[in-house]
């Protein structure tokens, strides 16, 4: 009876924490490039009763015989599959189509870290920022195609001599390999900079620090450098759209109503664990 109430509050905390991670991806329903999450179940360690034994002579083999101990999370992934994308019609705006991250630096501290989340604009400096002003990062130098790795700046620096020096930006363009085309007042143009992703082969090991942000890339096994979009795996860039959420709602509500009927089914095994004990207390009367 101990082992059963043991093993079912192992369940209660096992399914406390799946509501957990249900409530987690439910509330972020609408969060731009956020990817579900599901717990995994594993069985806990199991007192074995009778150990198995090999047959000898004219006496059979034996099976083992164990009552498992409870449940338990063992790890908890994340589900990397593609959000749709929905047009936002503001250029800044950048969603992947097929694999990717964008990298981005904190300009405070210099730390880098990778997101789905293109919610970009231009601040005053002319630097392309995340919506907290994190520093999204590519080739910088203008030329065709940019080189030199570095945060993106979209301004004139680097327009071509054979566009006037007065000329001013009217307006820029980033197509889907990620390169950003400054348009300038004298009719001419010049490629000035370009997005680059980052690629994992092991994208569970990326850590999320909040923000929509993922740290540890070097234990998810990145690509050497960023590269080009549409080449080495990554996928391609839509300009003027955003990734939304994969969060399945329906599949999230079903998961919800099995870990709640689970975990009242455990609270079960406890109340009558405690009856049997106090029936065996009441024996003594």
């Amino acid at each position: 009876m101990l082992t059963a109430l043991n093993s079912a509050v192992s369940g209660l905390d096992a399914y406390q924490e799946q509501m957990d991670i249900i409530g987690n991806n439910i509330a972020n329903l609408n969060t731009t490039g956020f990817k579900s999450a599901t717990g995994n179940l594993a069985d806990a360690f199991s007192d074995t009763l009778h150990a198995a034994t090999a047959a000898t002579g004219t006496d059979n083999a034996t099976n083992a015989m164990q009552i498992g101990t409870g449940v338990n999370t063992v790890s908890i992934t994340n589900d990397w599959s593609q959000g749709n994308i929905n047009s936002t019609g503001l250029t800044s705006n950048l969603a992947i189509n097929g694999n990717g991250f964008f990298v981005v630096q904190d300009p405070i501290t210099g730390a880098q870290y990778v997101t789905q989340d293109g919610t970009f604009s231009i601040n005053a400096t002319g630097n392309l920022v995340t919506s907290n002003g994190m520093l999204v990062l590519g080739n910088a130098t203008a030329g065709s195609p940019p080189t030199g790795a570095g945060p993106i700046v979209i301004n004139t620096t680097g327009m071509p001599p054979t566009s006037s020096p007065t000329a001013t930006m009217l307006s820029y363009t980033i197509n889907t390999q990620g390169i950003v085309t400054v348009n300038l007042s004298d009719n001419t143009s010049f490629a000035r900079a370009q997005v680059t992703l980052q690629n994992f082969t092991d994208p569970q090991a990326l850590a999320s620090v909040g923000n929509n942000l993922y740290s540890n890339m070097a234990n998810a096994g990145g690509l050497a450098a960023p590269g080009t979009p549409g080449s080495d795996s990554l996928g391609t860039i839509e300009s003027g759209a955003l990734e939304l959420s994969n969060v399945d709602l329906s599949a999230q509500m079903a998961s919800l109503i099995t870990a709640q009927r689970a975990f009242e089914a455990n609270s079960k095994i406890i109340t009558t664990s405690d009856e049997l004990l106090q029936d065996m207390v009441n024996m003594k009367r």
